[in-house]
């Protein structure tokens, strides 16, 4: 093997080893949230999935019908909420009642979420407006 070709060769071993560190070094792209983490400081947070998995809806305020307010949460129409998280701020209304229907009418109330709890429904349910309250 002459030396000219030796060179060839190792130049190309050194540039294939240079690629591969630097295919190496390059980081990854990040990872959107998962679970309920992705629920915001001062929201109410609904989930599709268990233990804050699936989509997300989210809110600050109260909402009387998640079809047509402000803040819409189109899979809740067809979707059942399986898991919630009151990560409101504590103090004054901090507590979150959430109905069956539009309109928040006390016969509708599908349940109660105090500041900072978290969980799954025991069963899911369809629900389509909240508003936060002093308590449950």
């Amino acid at each position: 093997m002459t030396s000219k070709r030796k060179n060839g060769i190792r130049m190309a071993l050194a540039g294939a080893t240079v690629a591969g560190l630097t295919m190496i070094a390059l980081p990854s792209p990040a990872q959107a949230a998962t679970g309920y983490v992705r629920c915001n400081k001062g929201d109410i947070c609904f989930f599709s999935g268990y233990d804050g998995g699936g989509k997300m809806c989210a809110w600050t305020g109260n909402d009387t019908d998640w079809q047509k307010g402000a803040e819409k949460c189109s899979w809740s129409k067809s979707t059942k909420v399986k898991s919630v998280y009151n990560r409101g701020y504590s103090g004054g209304k901090d507590t979150v009642v959430y109905y069956k229907k539009a309109g928040q009418k006390k016969q509708d109330r599908g349940g109660c979420t105090t500041p900072g709890k978290k969980g799954n429904f025991q069963a899911a349910k369809y629900l389509r407006s909240h508003k936060w309250v002093t308590s449950c």
